[in-house]
């Protein structure tokens, strides 16, 4: 008897013994699997997302990015300006520390901030379970409330910057016309007269007659302005890589001067066009509210065209040099490059083909404007 209970503890054990290396063992197995899971789930989520590169890259920022991602990014900040509750409120952006996902609060004047996709909003009073200080609503967009934002950012650095350098340049030409009086052109002066003439005599004189003078002021600022612009964003280092051009609320602003100077000084004949066109009077219900719409329709698509143009361009770029990063294989590196090289290379052209329409295109409204009806 005492041998048979000998035997039925060994084979007991024996059973707990495999019974426990087969639960281990099973353990190991979902454990290896779960950290299988979870580091594909981790490779997803670190794999390249090109749209984000991209909207990244065009988009208007705080801050001029040099090198580096995250927190070993490296970039030039710029001013913080903001109309708050309890008055003006300016910082440097670098006190976000690279972050854009709200998880950085900067406290200022017993207010706090975070910054969201490059937008300033007041802080939560805590971060939820992302770490985020900012509430979302049901349609997933921030519904923390936003100071007014004055901010030098990187597309208003490149305004100024732009109108700076072109007021340098051109105060000097003209200069430089006062002490050559009736003297050939020198210098800086010979690079740029060629292109004042080409303005005046094929685009301002053919279009606006006898009164092109007067508007020259206006479409020369537009043209340099615009080409100058579009060749800056194409660099892709500082004081470069702004989407200037490229950002509506720009040519929004361009258009909509356009649109001023043209009902400003359209005459008489122009008006009665609008509001009596020469057809049959049982016409007129048809034609006058379209005429109206015209109107608005002329500036609308000035802003349009330079806007989709140079963003296209731009994107176009970005997602030719992204393929490197997308099939992460070396051998698309050299296709890549050259594609990207000659798509600059029609960008170049493209800049300055986009600035000679819109002023085309200027001249030739304010020339419809200002006609007589004997020119006409």
């Amino acid at each position: 008897m005492r041998s048979k209970k000998n035997i039925l503890s060994i084979a007991f054990a024996l059973f707990l013994t495999f019974f426990s290396l087969n639960v281990s063992a099973l353990e190991g197995a979902v454990a290896e699997e779960t950290a299988t899971a979870h580091a594909k789930e981790t490779e997803k989520e670190k794999e390249f997302d090109i749209s984000t590169f991209i909207l990244h890259h065009i988009a208007d920022t705080h801050s001029f990015h040099l090198w580096g991602e995250g927190e070993n990014s490296v970039g030039i900040p710029l001013p913080v300006i903001l109309w708050t509750e309890s008055g003006l409120i300016v910082f440097m952006s670098g006190e976000f520390h690279h972050d854009a996902e709200g998880k950085v609060v900067v406290e200022k004047g017993g207010q706090r901030f975070i910054n969201v996709h490059e937008k300033i909003y007041y802080a939560s009073p805590a971060a939820n379970e992302h770490g985020v200080f900012a509430e979302v609503n049901a349609k997933h967009e921030v519904a923390n409330k936003q100071p007014l934002d004055f901010s030098i950012t990187k597309n208003v650095f490149t305004l100024i910057f732009s109108s700076v350098i072109l007021a340098i340049v051109f105060i000097g030409v003209a200069k430089g016309y006062r002490k050559r009086s009736g003297k050939s052109p020198k210098g800086f002066q010979s690079l740029m007269e060629p292109v004042i003439l080409f303005i005046r005599d094929e685009v301002a004189i053919p279009n606006l007659g006898s009164k092109f003078e007067r508007f020259m002021p206006y479409l020369l600022t537009i043209f340099f302005f615009i080409w100058f612009n579009n060749l800056l964003g194409m660099v892709p280092f500082f004081p470069g890589g702004a989407n200037l051009t490229g950002n509506i609320n720009l040519t929004f602003v361009l258009a909509l001067l356009t649109f001023i100077i043209t009902t400003a000084n359209g005459n008489k004949y122009y008006w009665s066009h609008i509001f009596k066109p020469h057809v049959p009077w049982w016409l007129y219900p048809l034609m006058i509210p379209v005429e109206i719409i015209g109107i608005f329709t002329k500036p609308i698509a000035l802003m349009i065209r330079l806007f989709a143009n140079i963003t296209a361009g731009h994107i176009l770029v970005l997602a030719l040099l992204c393929l490197i990063f997308v099939f992460k294989s070396i051998f698309v590196a050299p296709v890549s490059v050259l594609f990207v090289v000659f798509i600059s290379l029609i960008e170049l052209l493209v800049g300055a083909i986009q600035a000679f329409i819109f002023t085309v295109l200027t001249a030739l409204f304010i020339g419809l404007a200002i006609e007589e009806h004997g020119e006409h």
